[in-house]
């Protein structure tokens, strides 16, 4: 699934694509794609004749704000990857991919396509009289972002001084951080020397200093290198994501610590593969 640095990714290629980009139609293959509203006329009559203005990210959601030609509000476009969604900036007159599974078309012959090939990813079309947070429940639940001042030492303490779980199965609660999956919880993990079963109570608090500021460090390092691909994501131009050929630990089972030496191995916690040095991670 993509994870922050991978939407984060996308998110900017939208602003440098599609930006002030008038949306003039669209075409719905899979209408069960659209979340709200679930009728395709309807979302076909809110996108028509308004204009893709900025893109912004929360957590793994994509939110794109529409503004009407008189300038007024034209609500915002909600989108979640999930497992394996691109969105992808084309030329229309290029053939669809075979899971292609919505289309807006934009001016001058180009659209924004969404290619799903599990068909988990959601599409939302939030009026202009709702916020996002309306119609878009998930992002209620969701915590701070890693790179927000709200992700303190002290909010991390609060969480989770008390809790009798696994650090890594807690920083995939998205309640918890916002954006963080299954690969960056490894490499942070890796990066802050903190052993995937620790309990997180168990934790210092310099432990958990080094947990946060390795959290930044490694999203910020994936976002640089346009995120990973191991299977399906893309950016919006197709291109591949180059952070997993230097991953630390990700991937990497029984290949050699970069650190260390020691073999990398792999577990499973909470049905979720975890990669891990036994060295350099204690």
């Amino acid at each position: 699934m993509p994870e922050l640095p991978e939407v984060e990714t996308v998110c900017q290629g939208l602003n440098q694509l599609c930006s002030g980009k008038i949306i003039n139609g669209g075409e719905i293959l899979l209408p069960r794609t659209l979340a709200y509203p679930t009728s395709t006329e309807e979302f076909l009559m809110h996108i028509a004749d308004v204009t893709f203005d900025e893109w912004q990210r929360r957590g793994k959601y994509l939110l794109g704000k529409l503004v009407k030609k008189s300038g007024e509000n034209g609500g915002w476009l909600g989108v979640h990857l999930r497992m394996t969604g691109q969105l992808l900036w084309l030329n229309q007159h290029e053939p669809l991919q075979t899971h292609t599974r919505l289309r807006v078309f934009c001016g001058e012959g180009k659209e924004l396509r969404f290619v799903d090939i599990r068909t988990f990813g959601k599409v939302w079309l939030v009026p202009p009289n709702q916020t996002p947070e309306m119609i878009i429940t998930g992002l209620q639940k969701l915590g701070p972002e890693p790179f927000s001042k709200e992700f303190s030492l002290d909010y991390l303490m609060g969480k989770l001084k008390t809790r009798q779980r696994n650090i890594k199965t807690l920083l995939l609660d998205q309640e918890i951080v916002a954006g963080l999956g299954n690969i960056y919880a490894d490499e942070v993990l890796f990066k802050s020397g903190i052993l995937p079963t620790t309990m997180a109570k168990k934790l210092s608090r310099e432990k958990l200093e080094r947990l946060r500021i390795a959290i930044i460090d490694v999203l910020k390092t994936a976002i640089e290198k346009g995120g990973t691909t191991f299977s399906d994501f893309r950016g919006v131009t197709g291109i591949n994501g180059n952070y997993g050929g230097s991953a630390w630990v990700y991937g990497r089972t029984g290949e050699l610590c970069r650190v260390c030496g020691t073999p990398i191995q792999r577990l499973k916690l909470g049905g979720r593969s975890t990669h891990f040095c036994p060295q350099c991670q204690n």
